[in-house]
């Protein structure tokens, strides 16, 4: 359960704070909903950027801002559907879209759903505390921003091979920027790096994604409520939900996989990783370029009991149609195959991560053969705005793109099979589960009876702490009436 203990000097002293900054905060209510948004709010935003630093655009960390980079209000949940005609198989697989987050990726909702509870019990006093945000790369900047819209320090931690645009943004916004040693999948290099951090006697507080249960509890109530508000529309005439399908990263995003297993018992959830660093897989290391889906270790927030699938993605797959998606020989080669123009125009919404999650998915909806009643859902975590250095990159390596290389790109994606998965025995599962042990009793100092509460007290533990937003919308209203700026 998360502590909602109330500390009562620091929670006064920081609604004074909040007050003088002209800070209001959204609850979960709103993120689902925000037609809840307070009317003085929305007048607010219809003059702002979506990445401007402007305390308004907390409101804005939800599926559903209009597809606009400024002055945007609310609509329906951003998506999009991959048919077959793009896919190569049967389902439709619904992507939920990252791009119209602030920070152009979700990942500032996840950061919200750890720091703001600690900031309106009085646990984090952001007046002298550092906010650290340790990641694999979206995550540290949906933290950093999160930070400057509250006007409290940050540090960002990210491995020094993330893209060169996340870098740029950050030393923008974040008071600190730390690059540890390595590529996406060297976590351990940031745990080690938060340690020293720790050591090192500074008023900091560390927002570890890995652990922090706020980050699912987001994705569980926000997201999971968006899926199933675009099943209720998609799913008419016979049509059927088959499952959600998300890379394993931090674990969070995993969260609405839980919301959506409760509302459709019959559904399935499937992990994501890539190949050349198998960890749920085979128990494997190694590095890879699938950037957004940090690994080698099983975070602790992930509900290993209620996982179904796990599917491997050679990273090779999602840099090749990078480029077929991207490069202008390459969307007009999916044209001529028959993909609807409007479509092909829009695949730029997809980054590297969100190309694997659809890799992910068209591997689930082979393997249990579904048909054209079928529908998938994954997510596009961020989109091209974060990755254009890369496709320089490729050019660079691999030369101009050309028409044989869209070709044989073509025939990649239609050849993607079944493949380096595994569904998942109990035992399997456990297996998955047991593997935190090394990685968060020995190393990261989280205590054993957890992790079996984890397993043998399932429901409780996991169900229990997300159930708690409601109890954190009551704090933010009496908050957000004591700051009194509405």
């Amino acid at each position: 359960m998360l502590d909602l203990t109330v500390n009562q000097k620091i929670q006064e002293s920081t609604i004074n704070y909040c007050r003088e900054k002209g800070i209001i905060l959204p609850t979960f209510a709103m993120m689902r909903d925000p037609q809840k948004v307070p009317a003085k709010i929305a007048e607010t935003l219809k003059e702002v950027g979506l990445w401007d630093v402007h305390p308004a655009n907390l409101f804005r960390i939800t599926w559903k801002n209009e597809a606009q980079d400024f002055g945007g209000l609310f609509g329906g949940v951003n998506h999009c559907i991959l048919p077959p005609e793009l896919t190569g198989c049967n389902a439709n697989i619904i992507v939920l879209l990252g791009r119209y987050f602030p920070t152009g990726a979700h990942k500032v909702g996840a950061t919200y759903g750890v720091l703001v509870p600690r900031l309106i019990t009085g646990q984090f006093n952001p007046l002298t505390t550092k906010a650290v945000w340790p990641s694999t790369g979206n995550y540290c900047r949906g933290g950093a921003y999160i930070s400057a819209l509250l006007a409290c320090q940050a540090i960002a931690i990210l491995p020094a091979g993330m893209s060169q645009e996340r870098f740029d943004w950050l030393q923008k916004i974040a008071g600190e920027v730390i690059a540890t040693p390595g590529c996406e999948s060297n976590v351990k290099e940031i745990f080690d790096k938060c340690w020293e951090l720790r050591n090192s006697g500074q008023d900091l507080h560390i927002f570890n994604q890995f652990d922090e249960l706020g980050n699912p509890m987001w994705h569980y109530h926000v997201t999971g409520s968006a899926v199933q508000e675009l099943l209720n529309q998609y799913l008419q005439n016979g049509k059927r939900y088959a499952g959600y399908v998300s890379s394993s990263g931090s674990g969070g995003t995993m969260g609405a996989g839980y919301y959506l297993k409760r509302a459709f018992p019959k559904s399935k959830l499937a992990a994501a990783e890539a190949l050349q660093c198998p960890t749920l897989l085979r128990t494997g290391y190694g590095d890879h370029r699938i950037e957004g889906i940090g690994d080698k270790h099983v975070p602790w927030v992930h509900d290993c009991k209620d996982t179904d699938f796990v599917i491997a993605v050679n990273d090779e797959i999602p840099m090749r149609l990078l480029r077929l998606f991207n490069e202008p020989l390459g969307r007009q080669a999916l044209k001529d195959q028959g993909v609807d123009p409007a479509l092909v125009d829009r695949l730029d919404l997809l980054g590297i991560s969100s190309i694997g999650n659809m890799i992910s998915s068209i591997k689930f909806a082979k393997y249990l053969e579904l048909t054209a009643n079928d529908y998938v859902v994954t997510i596009a975590t961020d989109s091209m705005q974060l990755y254009g250095s890369r496709l320089a990159e490729l050019t660079a390596e691999r030369g101009a793109y050309t028409a044989n290389d869209a070709q044989r790109d073509l025939q990649l994606l239609e050849s993607i099979d079944i493949d380096n998965m595994k569904e998942l025995s109990y035992y399997d599962a456990k297996s998955i589960h047991n593997l935190k042990y090394f990685t968060w009793i020995e190393q990261q100092g989280r205590e054993e009876p957890e992790l079996r509460a984890q397993w043998y007290d399932h429901d409780n533990y996991w169900y229990g702490t997300f159930e708690q937003a409601d109890a954190i919308d009551e704090l933010i209203d009496d908050f957000n009436r004591r700051v009194g700026l509405l």
